[in-house]
């Protein structure tokens, strides 16, 4: 069956890979030459890589996968701690994913909530990780120990959805499409940037069976199992090895209420970035800046 985003990919190719008994995660694949996985942030799929995907197509062999819980993928309980929605969870998919496509090291470009998944990639599999790119994030735990009511306000939905179950879920539910435009359309570029036809698959896939449910436990393992996870990491000593460029939105909260750099610093050991003429959504807002970024980073010689 043709993928709804497909014709936002062309030359791309779906597929629907099991990387572990029963879960599949959605993905499309194009171009040539050393693995690049790309992962989406909330509440978005796949799709919000179209305008540079094709680009990127040109030097590696892409790989937009939707996360678990999003998009096309798999969406399982998530238990009473959670744990299905833990970033290590979520990393392994991507792990398991990229092995099945031939790839045991590759690039990873990662927005949001994806690029959550993307730290504890770097932190549980570092062999797997040749380098990284962050979007628009500050680390986890960084995020939620430096809180003001700035922050809360803006991003307001990480204390909504991390509420017990059922009550997130209900709202969202209650009209998913409205969750999708009144949330992006609410950061600084409003809703200008996003093509019509992603909005539409965003809009499609939160309203898929266990899609809420999925994005509120990806939030609530972040405010619990995660934070132990990385309070370990800083216990045990252990930072990010690879190098690892992080850019953010000059127009977002990331860029008003922390400082990304230094704080990717002291979780990691090979750190550059700067902030993009833009809002949060990088990789639609301001796609051209982006790739003016990334390619010059990402060395392309063979694995």
């Amino acid at each position: 069956m043709n993928h709804p985003a497909l014709p936002l990919f062309p030359g791309f190719t779906h597929h629907q890979i099991e990387v572990d008994k029963g879960l599949h995660i959605s993905a499309m694949v194009g171009g040539q030459g050393p693995g690049l996985l790309l992962l989406h942030g909330h509440p978005q799929t796949l799709a919000i890589w179209h305008k540079v995907a094709p680009t990127l197509a040109q030097h590696f062999t892409v790989v937009a996968a939707d996360l678990r819980g999003y998009g096309d993928s798999s969406k399982p309980e998530g238990g009473p701690d959670h744990a299905a929605y833990a970033k290590r969870s979520l990393a392994q998919d991507q792990i398991s994913l990229m092995h099945h496509l031939g790839f045991d090291r590759f690039h990873v470009l990662a927005h949001d909530r994806g690029a959550r998944v993307a730290h504890r990639l770097g932190m549980d599999h570092p062999q797997a990780v040749r380098q990284m790119v962050l979007l628009d994030i500050a680390p986890t735990l960084a995020m939620y120990e430096q809180t003001s009511e700035a922050f809360a306000r803006a991003y307001w939905h990480w204390f909504f959805l991390i509420q017990p179950q059922p009550l997130p879920e209900r709202l969202i539910e209650a009209n998913p499409a409205a969750y999708v435009t009144d949330v992006m359309g609410n950061r600084s570029a409003g809703l200008a940037p996003f093509d019509a036809r992603a909005l539409t698959e965003y809009q499609r896939c939160l309203a898929l069976p266990g899609a809420a449910h999925g994005l509120c436990e990806d939030y609530r393992a972040s405010a619990g199992i995660d934070l132990e996870h990385d309070r370990d990491d800083i216990a045990q000593g252990r930072r990010l090895q690879m190098p690892i460029q992080v850019l953010w939105g000059e127009q977002g909260v990331v860029q008003r209420c922390f400082k990304p750099l230094k704080e990717w610093q002291k979780v990691a050991e090979q750190v550059s970035g700067q902030a993009l003429p833009c809002g949060h959504y990088i990789a639609e807002e301001a796609p051209h800046a982006l790739l003016a970024q990334v390619l010059p980073f990402f060395d392309r010689s063979p694995a």
